[in-house]
């Protein structure tokens, strides 16, 4: 089989455009996952549960011993991105004797010193499970926390309420 210098020569020029063209999609693959990355383990504003009884208040420490947190579960998992999310869970009691209308809790991992390397501040009630959490109720409360690696010295999850509401 003969083959001519015009065909040699398409022939390569065929396979540098795909060589090329390979090259650049797997630069946009690589740029469009670090975005993504960047967008997901960026910190975000926490919520804030307007009108709600925080630290300080008499009324704070009066019944904030009676909206007890079980102790926390944590599950873990690597993403394909390389960092670490984890899952902190547990159950939220009712013992005020009263409705709450509005229910903040924090979630944290911490390291051997008690310093958080991630914590996070979700509002539980409202929310889309339930409303409202009525007296002697409990519910399941979870925090998610994205963006930790296999670096960070993690010894230990807390939660703990930080603000609440009563029902009018």
């Amino acid at each position: 089989m003969v083959t001519s210098q015009r065909e040699v020569e398409d022939l390569e020029s065929r396979r540098k455009i795909i060589i090329i063209s390979a090259v650049i999609a797997a630069l946009v693959i690589v740029v469009l996952f670090y975005f993504l990355y960047q967008a997901m383990s960026g910190d975000t504003v926490q919520p804030v549960l307007e009108g709600a009884i925080r630290p300080g208040s008499p009324e704070f420490e009066q019944y904030r011993s009676k909206i007890v947190l079980d102790e926390p579960e944590a599950h873990e998992a690597k993403r394909g991105l390389g960092d670490i999310w984890m899952s902190l869970e547990t159950t939220a009691r009712n013992f005020t004797g009263r409705t709450l209308s509005g229910l903040e809790v924090k979630g944290a991992v911490v390291d051997h010193q008690g310093k958080a390397i991630k914590e996070r501040t979700v509002i539980v009630v409202p929310g889309s499970v339930v409303r409202e959490l009525g007296p002697n109720d409990t519910m399941p409360v979870q925090v998610t926390l994205e963006g930790m690696t296999d670096a960070d010295d993690r010894a230990n999850i807390t939660m703990e309420v930080v603000a609440f509401k009563f029902k009018q």
